[in-house]
């Protein structure tokens, strides 16, 4: 097979395409600063591109000739430039602006500019591509968005993905993995930093965020199947050291005792600019809109960065946080709602208010995170790129959560109708600790055979997780759920450690060792400048240790699986980096232990997606957006066996098909629009009786929106100030969905939000309300949480 490519791309490159070279450059400032966003053309020719955040640009593919290279920024006066290419060669073109940076922060606060969207990653495909280039659907939650909606969480900033939909809050335990969401119907967490491990398991801090990736579908092919599922990933990217002294220090307040101050300090650490410093921490504090809870944290984020030479460099970071506090609400249903009286949330009659637990049943969690990656040049066409990555998260502490209870259970009565009841429970952990390690090399190539273009990604990924956690469970008591709880006390640290000392308990320790070992191919092939195929596929080696027996001291239960990972993408475009049509076949993979009634170890499970759609870049820019239509398939289910219940069979199936669109937008001037609407449906069609031909209870709603409309005002005495507006709708989620236990839903809901802000080259002043009608909603799956109600929010940053 490697022969049969290698052939067809150089039988490819015998075709008579035109010779052709490339044209690069940079844009500075007057002050030597690099420039974002300036459009750099062939005058008179339909090709163009866009400076990157380091100020830099690429013409790709240009045929062998002289050019006027036109550079235009809004605001600001075109500059021209005349220049030579020659066949296969390197043209180099670079452009001053008469601005300094402040100059041109002003300039750029009266500019008409996109300025929420971003047009291309270099993790999405592991290697820079642009949005337009990719027949993968994914979206970017900008920096610049963060700043205007006053966003100090991962949670929520997600509110701004279509079709992402947040389920649970993040438990602080070790190992679990932050907040839970759902994405094209299956569960999906923030587990991946820059591309590679990064898990951390209490809120996520969005101190140290440059931008957020909500990567769609399947990915397991280039991202593993650990760290994903088979809705896609979430990949936070973070803030990097610059060459100059800056930052921004911000303090925030508002309700339910918020407070929260952080700092973005960056510096130079020697007279040439080689070595780069940048530290983001930030203290956050939180009480409750119950009557008790609260939530404290610290986050510590240094980076250095050290230019070796022109060819090596280096990065290192770290996230270091600790914090502790109180479970958020969680409502369990282990009865048929047929017993409940009820079979929607805001029929259930539990008090919205009442947190039903002590404020003294806390939990501690720490992560400690550490990364470090070597950048080394080897040719022109050739960059190696190596990764490492240390994850530790430990837990101690309680976490309390709840289910209803029927009448009829309650007081022994089997003639009482409805719940009026709830069980209060803990699962706490005891000094658990999980940890995760990652090696990886990938060696990146932007080169062509004959005349065809290959920008290729190969690479080893070695990653093991060591867990050691201790879970410990029990039920406190029996409590009314509504009205006068004369006992609503007493579910304190106090009295639920009496308990525990009673060896009332019962506990489920999680001591494993895994290691995965893979190896991986991308290739994204220019068949000609407008349409581009993409090859890629995954090998992957399981090899799980086992479970720890204390009693013997040895793993019991090792297995090992071996998976492959293929993924195909088609990208056409019929207007150049303007308009595209896309298609991608994606498929990702979960390790199963386990066997059947034959003793057959069970093989690992296996999804698969078809997709296509359409991608807009167009009006200058200002037009951003993706339409598609995807539909995955999951084989290989574990279900109980129809005809030995005691035993398991392999043989399930899940199908999950919808319809998602973004839009980024800036119609005219000053006004920015973001808007997404995603549909899902999804359904068990093979599977065991109680929910086969049944959407699963871990599905998000089936419907869900978001948008933001922003305006700033760039001209007169005003300029700077702005207003922002928005919000996100969900429908109907059904939580509980099978024959034996009934359908419940959560209602579907409409949460708005408002910001203000004032905008100035030192200083930024943001006000902002959530939830501005005050609704009572739900968010879960399996179970219900209530959410927040309408909070205000205040901050002030200073910028130096």
């Amino acid at each position: 097979m490697r022969s049969l490519y290698t052939f067809f791309f150089l039988l490819l490159g015998f075709y008579g395409f035109a010779q052709t070279g490339r044209i690069t450059g940079q844009v500075l400032t007057a002050d030597g600063k690099p420039v974002e966003n300036v459009a750099i053309k062939l005058k008179g020719r339909q090709v163009g591109a866009v400076t990157d955040e380091n100020g830099q640009y690429t013409l790709q593919k240009v045929k062998v000739g002289t050019y006027t290279l036109v550079a235009s920024f809004i605001g600001l006066q075109t500059q021209e430039a005349e220049v030579q290419v020659s066949e296969n060669q390197t043209t180099t073109a670079s452009f001053t602006l008469r601005e300094t940076l402040n100059q041109l922060q002003e300039v750029v606060v009266s500019g008409n500019a996109n300025r929420f969207a971003k047009r291309e990653s270099d993790f999405v495909a592991k290697l820079p591509l642009s949005k337009m280039e990719n027949p993968q659907v994914y979206s970017t939650i900008s920096k610049e968005l963060l700043a205007e909606q006053l966003v100090f969480s991962v949670d929520d900033a997600t509110r701004n993905a279509p079709g992402l939909q947040k389920m649970w809050d993040a438990t602080g335990r070790g190992g679990d993995g932050g907040s839970y969401y759902n994405l094209r119907g299956f569960v999906v967490q923030s587990q991946l930093r820059n591309g590679v491990a990064g898990n951390i398991t209490s809120r996520i801090d969005a101190a140290n965020l440059e931008s957020i990736e909500v990567i769609k579908g399947p990915s397991a092919t280039l991202f593993g199947s650990t760290l994903t599922s088979y809705g896609g990933l979430i990949n936070r990217v973070t803030k990097k050291p610059y060459d100059k002294f800056g930052g921004e220090i911000t303090y925030s307040t508002g309700s339910y005792r918020f407070n929260r101050i952080s700092a973005d300090v960056n510096t130079p650490l020697d007279a040439d600019k080689k070595v780069l410093f940048r530290l983001n921490t930030a203290y956050n504090y939180e009480g409750s809109f119950q009557d008790n809870g609260f939530s404290r944290n610290i986050v510590v984020a240094p980076s250095l960065s050290y230019q070796v030479n022109d060819r090596l460099s280096f990065t290192f970071d770290a996230e270091i946080s600790s914090g502790e506090g109180t479970s958020k609400p969680f409502i369990f249903f282990y009865f048929p709602v047929s017993q409940l009286g009820a079979s929607r949330a805001d029929q259930l009659g539990i008090d919205y208010n009442r947190s039903y637990s002590s404020n003294d049943l806390t939990q501690t969690s720490r992560n400690s995170n550490f990364f470090a990656q070597m950048n080394y040049k080897l040719s022109d066409q050739w960059t190696s790129q190596t990764f490492f990555t240390s994850t530790r998260s430990f837990s101690n502490g309680h976490n309390p959560y709840y289910y209803v209870l029927p009448n009829a259970v309650a007081l022994n009565n089997p003639t009482l109708q409805g719940a009026d009841y709830l069980v209060r429970a803990d699962q706490s952990t005891a000094n658990s600790v999980a940890q995760v390690a990652e090696i990886q090399q990938n060696f990146i190539g932007d080169f062509r055979i004959g005349n065809v273009r290959n920008r290729f990604v190969g690479g080893l990924d070695y990653f093991t997780q060591n867990s050691n956690q201790l879970f410990y469970y029990t039920e406190f008591d029996t409590t009314r759920k509504n009205g006068t709880i004369p006992q609503y006390s007493q579910f304190n640290k106090t009295r639920l450690e009496a308990l525990y000392a009673r060896k009332n308990y019962s506990e489920f320790p999680y001591r494993y060792i895994t290691q995965t070992y893979s190896a991986y191919a991308s290739d994204v092939v220019n068949i000609t400048d407008r349409l581009m195929v993409m090859l890629a596929l995954r090998v992957d080696h399981f090899n799980n240790k086992g479970d720890f027996d204390q009693a013997t001291g040895t793993y019991n239960g090792a297995y090992e699986q071996t998976a492959l990972s293929p993924k195909f993408g088609l990208v056409y475009q019929p207007f150049k980096d303007r308009f595209s049509v896309f298609a991608n076949y994606q498929s990702g993979f979960a390790n199963k232990t386990g066997t059947d009634f034959e003793g057959k170890s069970f093989k690992p499970e296996y999804a698969s997606q078809a997709e296509g759609g359409i991608k807009l870049d167009a009006f200058g820019g200002r037009l951003n957006g993706t339409l598609s239509y995807y539909y995955i398939t999951v084989e290989n289910l574990v279900r109980p066996n129809p005809t030995t219940p005691n035993f398991s069979i392999q043989d399930g199936t899940q199908r999950s098909q919808g319809l998602e669109a973004e839009l980024i937008a800036n119609p005219f001037q000053g006004l920015n629009v973001v808007a997404g609407f995603a549909y899902n449906d999804s359904k068990y069609t093979k599977s065991a009786r109680d929910v086969e031909g049944r959407r699963p209870a871990t599905a998000m709603s089936p419907y869900s929106a978001n948008l933001w409309l922003s305006y700033k005002i760039s001209k007169g005495a005003a300029q700077g100030l702005g207003f922002g507006f928005g919000g996100n709708y969900a429908s109907d989620n059904k939580i509980v969905n099978s024959v034996a236990m009934g359908e419940f839903i959560l209602p579907a809901y409409t949460v708005l939000n408002a910001t203000a802000f004032y905008e100035y080259s030192k200083f930024r002043l943001g006000f902002k309300v959530d939830n501005l009608t005050n609704q009572q909603y739900w968010t879960g799956y399996t179970t219900m949480n209530p959410q927040r109600p309408r909070s205000v929010t205040g901050s002030i940053s200073f910028k130096f």
